[in-house]
Order: C-alpha cells, then sequence, then structure tokens
C-alpha cells in the first residue's frame, strides 16, 4: 500500500493561487495582492490573461511579477471600482477578519481592497487561527512617530519592534516604518482596528476587519477548502 507523501506549504500555495482564478471576472481588470501565495495567483492569472483587461497591484514586487508575464498594470487612482481582490494573509479568523502586513505592502493592500466588491483570501490552513494576535501584527508608522507608538502598544502589554532590514529600518513602498507588535490578542478585530487607526502617526494598522475576506481559499491536507463569511 503505497503512502502519498503529504502536501508541502508551497504545493498548498499553488493549489490556492489556481483556486483563485475561479474568481477572476472575465473582461474585468482584477486587484491583485502581494506575498509567496499571490505569486503562485500570479502565475496562474498569467495563463488566462488574454481574458481580462489587466491588474492593479499593491505593491511594487507584485507590479514587477505581472508585467515580467504580460498582465498590464493599472494605477488604482485610474480605477472607480474592482469586482475582487485577490491577496493572501498572515492570519484569518473564523469571521473572515485577518492580520496582513508580514510583507510590508500593507497600506497599498488595504486601499486595493477597498475598491474592490469582493476580497478573496488565499492560504494555507497554518493561517487559520480563534483569535488573531498570534502572528506579530504589522502597523505602518510616519518614522517621527514611531517611539510614541510603540509606547502605546506598551501600555496595553504588548510590545512593539521596529522592523529592520540589513540593520536598518525597513522602508516601505510609501516611504514609512513598520512597527511589528508581540503579545496582542484581538478579540473585537472591528473596534482595535478603528481605534488604532485614530492613532497619530499611524498610517496603517494591519488588521483588516473593515476590509475583511469575503472568501477564503484555505489550503488543506484534504484540497482546497472554501469557507465562506
Amino acid at each position: 500500500m503505497t503512502h502519498t507523501a503529504p502536501l508541502t506549504q508551497d504545493e498548498l500555495k499553488t493549489l490556492v493561487g489556481q483556486a483563485a482564478l475561479q474568481y477572476v471576472v472575465p473582461g474585468e481588470i482584477v486587484g491583485v495582492g502581494t506575498g509567496s501565495t499571490v505569486n503562485k495567483f500570479i502565475d496562474a492569472l498569467a495563463t488566462i490573461k488574454g481574458q481580462i483587461k489587466g491588474a492593479v497591484s499593491s505593491s511594487v514586487a507584485s507590479t514587477e511579477r505581472l508585467k515580467a508575464l504580460g498582465i498590464p498594470v493599472f494605477d488604482a487612482n485610474e480605477v472607480e471600482s474592482l469586482s475582487v481582490y485577490i491577496d493572501g494573509a498572515d492570519e484569518i479568523d473564523g469571521q473572515g477578519h485577518m492580520v496582513k502586513g508580514g510583507g510590508a505592502a500593507l497600506t497599498r493592500e488595504k486601499i486595493v481592497a477597498a475598491l474592490a466588491g469582493r476580497f478573496v483570501c488565499i492560504a494555507d490552513e497554518s493561517k487559520l487561527v480563534a483569535a488573531l494576535g498570534r502572528f506579530p501584527l504589522p502597523v505602518e508608522v510616519i518614522p517621527m512617530a514611531a517611539a510614541h507608538v510603540a509606547r502605546r502598544f506598551a501600555a496595553m502589554g504588548a510590545q512593539a519592534a521596529l522592523r529592520l532590514k540589513h540593520g536598518q529600518p525597513l522602508v516601505t513602498d510609501n516611504g514609512q516604518h513598520i512597527l511589528d507588535v508581540k503579545g496582542l490578542t484581538i478579540t473585537d478585530p472591528l473596534a482595535f482596528e478603528s481605534g488604532v487607526n485614530q492613532w497619530p502617526g499611524v498610517v496603517t494598522v494591519g488588521v483588516f476587519a473593515h476590509q475583511k475576506a469575503s472568501v477564503c481559499l484555505l489550503g488543506t491536507s484534504q484540497g482546497v477548502k472554501t469557507l465562506a463569511y
């Protein structure tokens, strides 16, 4: 009797990336996110590029990959609305609320998500959590506010650390810095997102509750599981 080896995380990402094609509306512009799972979706999207008008992308990296595969990329300002935005998540809960920003593109991701009528999250099953907060929460901040925002998180019992790249503060596509916050359990994602968004110097908090997923395609050992919210 032969045992098939369990699918690797990479294979699960490929599966959900391909499954997301069914949500792409022919003849329209599709919203495309950022990250390793989205890269699999972009590769799959290239196989049907003749059926779509193009894409709006949430990062420089995704834009470069789309263009390299011959998919036209539109500026978000050129588009009034999108029927669908397809992106990954660092965490997703049972209501479709997400934590995003592990790849530092959270602000642009939130902008493109706001243009879309439907957010389709593509992820592997390790990203599904009972409550958000296990993954360090990314918060994009204006550099002069970083210490102040970190102190506000400390007052909540959390620890905020400036994200570094090659020993220097990472600079986002928007010219800002990112704090990664540990020690949170986010039981009310909507209220949490609204609250932190009001703090002076916060550009974007990586909780996606106001722009939550309407569908999540979850890569599991049994194949792709569709969760609808």
